[in-house]
C-alpha cells in the first residue's frame, strides 16, 4: 500500500475539558468519510493548556480514546495533554494505533519557554511504522522551529511528519512559513493541524513533499482530508524535487560536522536513498 487517508482535525476547542467533544467529532468525522485511517488533532486538545490538568498516563481520558481508536478501527493522534511522571510535567502525544494500544508517547522536546513555564522538555524524538504503509515522525508545535528535530526523524526514516500545534498568536503566519520549508527541505509530508476556537487561530496546513500547499484551512472548523501517497515521498527523494535538488542526498554526503552534532552519528537510513545523481529517464 502507498497511500494513506489522514484527517486532521481543527476543531473549535473550550479552554479546559474537550475529551467528550473530540470523541463526537471523531466519530462523526468516521461516519461521514469511512476511508479514513488516521485522525490528527491539535496540541493539548484534550484539557487545555491549563497545568493542573496534568495526569499520570495511561489516564481515564486516555483509556476512552483507545477504546474510541479501536471502536472505528483508525490511527489516532488526539493531539497531547500534560502529563505527570517522576515529579516533572510533560507535554505528551499518544499515538494509539487500531487495536486501541498506545504504540508509543512523544513528550515534547522544546516546550515553549519561557511560556509555557514548569513544562519539562522529553528527550527523544519519535517515529513509529504503520505496518505495510511507512514511517511516520511526530512532533509538537514549537519543536518545528528547530531543523535539527525535523532531520532527525527523517534520519531515521521518516516520511511523514505529524504535527500538532497550539497557536493563538502573531507569529502564526511565521510557523507557516517553517512548515512549507520543513517538508520541502525534508523531502516529506507536513500534517500541521492547529485549534480553533479558543484555544488556537486555525489554519492548518497540508503540505507534500515538494513543498507543495495542498490545502490551507481557515480560522474556524474544519475536517481536512488528505490521502498521503507514500510512492510520490520515496520517488521525489530518489530523483529530487521537481527533478532539481536532492537535500536528503546532499546532506547525507556533505561529510561536514556541525558545532551543534558534537560527534557525527548519522542514521542509516539516508544510505538507503541511492546516489546523489541526476535523474534518468524512465520508461
Amino acid at each position: 500500500m502507498t497511500h494513506f487517508a489522514i484527517a486532521g482535525l481543527q476543531l473549535e476547542l473550550a479552554s479546559n475539558d474537550n475529551l467528550d467533544l473530540v470523541i463526537k467529532k471523531t466519530r462523526t468525522t468516521l461516519a461521514r468519510f469511512p476511508w479514513v485511517q488516521m485522525v490528527v488533532i491539535s496540541e493539548l486538545a484534550i484539557f487545555g493548556a491549563a497545568m493542573s490538568e496534568a495526569e499520570s498516563l495511561p489516564s481515564r481520558a486516555e483509556d476512552r480514546l483507545c477504546s474510541l481508536a479501536k471502536e472505528l478501527g483508525i490511527w489516532l493522534i488526539p493531539g497531547s495533554l500534560y502529563e505527570k511522571s517522576g515529579g516533572k510535567i510533560f507535554n505528551t502525544a499518544p499515538v494509539i494505533n487500531p487495536a486501541g494500544e498506545v504504540v508509543t508517547r512523544y513528550r515534547k522536546m522544546y516546550p515553549f519557554y519561557p511560556y509555557e513555564k514548569g513544562v519539562a522538555a522529553g528527550q527523544d524524538i519519535c517515529v513509529f511504522d504503520v505496518p505495510d504503509v511507512g514511517r511516520f515522525g511526530l512532533s509538537i508545535c514549537y519543536d518545528m522551529w528547530f531543523p535539527e528535530n525535523s532531520r532527525a526523524m527523517v534520519s531515521e526514516g521518516a516520511e511523514v511528519i505529524l504535527h500538532p500545534t497550539l497557536t493563538n498568536t502573531q507569529d502564526r503566519d511565521v510557523e507557516l512559513s517553517i512548515v512549507r520549508a520543513t517538508a520541502v527541505q525534508n523531502q516529506s509530508y507536513i500534517i500541521d493541524i492547529n485549534g480553533a476556537g479558543a484555544l488556537g487561530w486555525g489554519q492548518s496546513r497540508l503540505v507534500g513533499p515538494e513543498g507543495d500547499i495542498l490545502h490551507s484551512a481557515g480560522s474556524t472548523e474544519e475536517v481536512m482530508l488528505i490521502e498521503v501517497d507514500f510512492e510520490r515521498v520515496r520517488r521525489t527523494r530518489e530523483r529530487g524535487i521537481m527533478g532539481l535538488g536532492q537535500p536528503l542526498k546532499s546532506f547525507r554526503d556533505g561529510g561536514h560536522i556541525y558545532p551543534q552534532e558534537g560527534l557525527k552519528n548519522r542514521a542509516t537510513y539516508l544510505d538507503s536513498l541511492g546516489p546523489l545523481a541526476l535523474p534518468q529517464r524512465t520508461s
